[in-house]
């Protein structure tokens, strides 16, 4: 497999603090690649800094991240515009609040895709009822003429996997894109995200600290402890035998959860 994306030994800081340390992964064309582990482990800055989407807190201290044979990581943010959305797309945990909640869903996916092709209205709502289509939601039309606000949380995340997807990017970062909905549109969502990489081949990244999640759609982990990296490799071989005792851990806190349940 080529690999299109890759992160060589980074550390980010806030305020000189550092939040992820001396990591290193590599995504590889039409794979999913988990990064896991318990809040405050580092997996969300690790994708945020994909996208160059630090802050003014924030920096890159060490190491870089390629995409392909260019360096994201050393890149300004007009240079770093033409790789957001048309290579690489993300979906955030609260799609609703990424939206404007005074512009309809139409408008905003027509701007996000006009600021990348020369394009329509009328032909951008054409793609996006098609792909709304593929991943069930019914009725696309009238969820273009809606406002963000006018949608259910899991229509909402649905929405902003499809405008993710609009300018086919070959590569996806998902942020914890299934804990704030309950668990059957936890599936829907996952199954959506599964279909977009048959579909279109696209290479994801997702974070999530569900190891179910993990397990049912990734084919590489990586698992981050305060900002390290505790074990990476194949899913499979990640959770049969883990090589960390955290990452043993979090497995076990899995079984237990399970078991109070019965």
């Amino acid at each position: 497999m080529n690999s299109l994306l890759r992160a060589e030994h980074l550390t980010v800081c806030y305020d000189g603090v550092p939040v992820v340390q001396d990591v290193s992964f590599q995504l590889n064309e039409g794979e999913i690649l988990g990064i896991v582990g318990e809040s405050g482990s580092g997996k969300s800055t690790v994708i945020r800094t994909v996208m160059g989407l630090l802050g003014n807190s924030g920096a890159v201290t060490g190491g870089k991240i390629w995409y392909r044979d260019q360096c994201l990581t050393d890149m300004s943010e007009r240079e770093l515009m033409r790789y957001r959305g048309a290579e690489i797309g993300m979906v955030f945990q609260d799609c609703g609040a990424g939206f404007c909640p005074v512009r309809t869903v139409g408008a905003q996916i027509y701007e996000a895709v006009s600021a990348h092709e020369k394009t329509n209205r009328v032909q951008v709502e054409k793609r996006a009822e098609v792909l709304m289509e593929k991943i069930g939601l019914k009725d696309p039309q009238r969820v273009l003429k809606s406002y963000p606000f006018q949608l259910s949380g899991g229509m909402n995340q649905r929405v902003g996997i499809c405008a993710a997807m609009m300018l086919r990017p070959a590569v996806l970062l998902a942020d914890e894109p299934t804990s704030a909905l309950d668990v059957t549109v936890q599936k829907q969502v996952a199954e959506e995200l599964l279909l977009m990489r048959e579909e279109f081949h696209t290479s994801m990244i997702l974070v999530t600290h569900n190891m179910g999640l993990v397990k049912k759609m990734t084919d590489r982990v990586l698992v981050l402890c305060n900002g390290q990296a505790m074990d990476y490799g194949k899913t499979e071989e990640i959770l049969e035998h883990p090589g960390s005792a955290y990452t043993q851990g979090l497995m076990d806190s899995v079984v237990r959860l399970k078991r109070k349940q019965i």
